[in-house]
């Protein structure tokens, strides 16, 4: 086996443990990967020498190891957007009481770099580090709006739709003149596209030059987010928390 191919072996199973916090048994991971159960257990024995990767001795399960904890604080104690971003966006959930949270683009994907909890009793189940498709959430939404046209169109090309609920966009018609919108009033929703029973409003953030590097959104049960509060108090605080990030990144509108 090559270094390359080792390497890149040894990143699929990694990514594919970030999927599972309970970890998996190497029969099972095998399976998911798609190699032999040799291969993994040879790479599982030098992840697990490194600490990327630990064995559970009473399930016989793997997981992530403490290292890659390591390097996912050290990534987001450089990272500005998410430094300059964490304070306003801890008062924001103050202030509402919901699960806010952050995001930008990654590949097709949206890629959840920040999460700040409600205190509420019902809350979402997300991760740090956690995806999700662009075309049915409201922080995707945004993030497409702020692609040129060529782009856009190489993302909707890449895209498989899957209907989620009954309120999931499934073509990218649709979803161009979902982008058109967003584009027009500045900010996403996701009336219960992605998950049954969950509503969010995103916002987009820019930086100095004036483009959407990420969004952030206030996400909640339906029931407590409702169409009545977004209309009447949440799109004017997620313009006004926009605006105020984005000029913390030097963005002047």
């Amino acid at each position: 086996m090559s270094n390359v191919q080792s390497l890149e072996r040894a990143l699929t199973i990694l990514n594919k443990l970030s999927e599972y916090p309970d970890g998996l048994q190497i029969a099972r991971l095998t399976e998911q990967v798609g190699l032999s159960k040799s291969t993994v257990h040879r790479l599982l024995a030098t992840l697990t020498n490194m600490n990327y990767v630990e064995k559970d001795m009473d399930t016989d399960k793997y997981k992530l190891g403490l290292q890659t904890l390591f390097l996912a604080r050290n990534f987001l104690n450089s990272n500005t957007l998410v430094q300059t971003a964490k304070p306003l966006l801890t008062k924001l959930c103050k202030e509402v009481n919901e699960t806010i949270h952050l995001c930008t683009k990654d590949r097709e994907e949206v890629l959840y770099v920040d999460k700040i909890e409600s205190t509420q009793t019902i809350r979402m189940f997300s991760r740090v580090g956690s995806r999700a498709p662009m075309y049915c959430t409201a922080v995707g939404k945004v993030l497409l709006s702020g692609l040129d046209s060529e782009a856009l169109e190489e993302s909707l090309s890449k895209m498989e739709f899957v209907s989620k609920t009954a309120a999931t966009i499934t073509s990218k018609e649709e979803l161009r003149e979902e982008i058109d919108k967003v584009e027009q009033q500045g900010y996403a929703l996701d009336n219960n596209e992605n998950e049954k029973d969950l509503r969010c409003i995103a916002a987009p953030i820019y930086n100095h030059e004036g483009r959407i590097i990420a969004s952030f959104s206030i996400s909640g049960p339906s029931t407590r987010v409702t169409m009545d509060l977004i209309n009447e108090v949440l799109v004017e605080k997620m313009k006004h928390y926009s605006a105020d990030i984005s000029r913390h990144l030097g963005f002047i509108s």
